[in-house]
């Protein structure tokens, strides 16, 4: 997201540099709010009860302050800025008409017109259909970004009418020094952090946010592995009934999760502290859990 809004800025300058957008410019000014009109998103969103064709632009408000606050975020953080507890998100088919609507219209500016499309692997095929011929043959000026965590989950029509740029992981020298830098982490802990993130900085600033929820699910697991330690049949059962109340994209993260902590704890018995990738939290667990897991049941937990 970070590049593609960093392109899109540079596409939209009136007075673009070698390689940038000048950031002076009337444009630069606009973009700084994501305001500026030849600027169009397009993100996964779920239907409100004030509303049965849901569009992004219903959620345009919310989309704005999230972005404001940086380009580095996920779905967590999406699903609570707006606000839509356990509903699944995604890009509806009415998307592709809206899009069509704004993008036929002339460049406000007289210049390019952009669209940034975040998690493209959310789209319903109907809405795919649709877009098809508008990204195969977009209006003149006309940019789609699209962008994506998952490739494999973007439908192959999509894919194959697209250049694609892949975005490699950062160096855990570059996020440590970034969160040295900007968030005044010290030089341990950045370092760290930048090595559990695993080359991602959205990741990294996750970590520094207390309370998230990875914490959660952290104490969901530490809860579950003791009770089944204990062979507490009826706790279990308790645990397994709260849980059945999130909704459904929370436990397949709870689910993701937990199978990330199987593999860091079998990982762990080997002694490599370079492929362990575990919070402190994560790691003092593991000085004792660790050695339950071993090649004769590991696979098996994790299915």
């Amino acid at each position: 997201m970070a590049l593609a809004l960093a392109y899109a800025r540079y596409l939209l300058c009136k007075s673009p540099s070698d390689g940038d957008a000048c950031g002076t410019c009337s444009s630069c000014r606009m973009l700084d709010a994501y305001s500026h009109p030849d600027l169009h998103f397009s993100f996964p969103v779920y239907k409100r009860k004030s509303t049965d064709h849901p569009v992004s632009d219903d959620f345009m408000p919310q989309w704005r302050e999230l972005l404001a606050q940086g380009p580095y975020f996920d779905m967590e953080a999406w699903l609570a800025a707006c606000e839509a507890d356990n509903q699944q998100l995604v890009h509806y088919v009415y998307e592709s008409d809206a899009l069509r609507s704004k993008l036929m219209l002339k460049s406000n500016q007289g210049g390019r017109k952009v669209v940034v499309m975040w998690l493209p692997e959310r789209m319903m095929v109907e809405m795919a259909n649709k877009l098809l011929k508008l990204i195969e043959e977009p209006p003149p000026h006309t940019h789609f970004l699209l962008v994506t965590e998952d490739l494999d989950k973007v439908l192959e029509t999509i894919r194959s009418r697209t250049q694609l740029i892949m975005v490699p992981s950062l160096s855990e020298e570059d996020i440590a020094s970034s969160l040295e830098r900007e968030r005044a982490v010290p030089a341990d802990a950045a370092r760290h952090t930048a090595h559990v993130a695993q080359g991602s900085y959205t990741e990294a600033l996750k970590r520094l946010m207390a309370g998230n929820e990875e914490s959660a699910f952290f104490d969901s697991f530490v809860q579950l592995m003791r009770m089944c330690y204990k062979r507490d049949v009826r706790q279990m059962h308790r645990w397994s009934g709260t849980h059945a109340e999130m909704g459904r994209e929370r436990q397949k993260r709870l689910l993701d999760y937990f199978q990330r902590l199987i593999r860091e704890n079998f990982v762990y018995n080997f002694r490599h502290g370079e492929i362990n990738y575990m919070s402190e939290d994560e790691q003092q667990f593991g000085r004792n859990f660790a050695r339950f897991i071993n090649e004769r049941n590991v696979v098996g937990i994790m299915e």
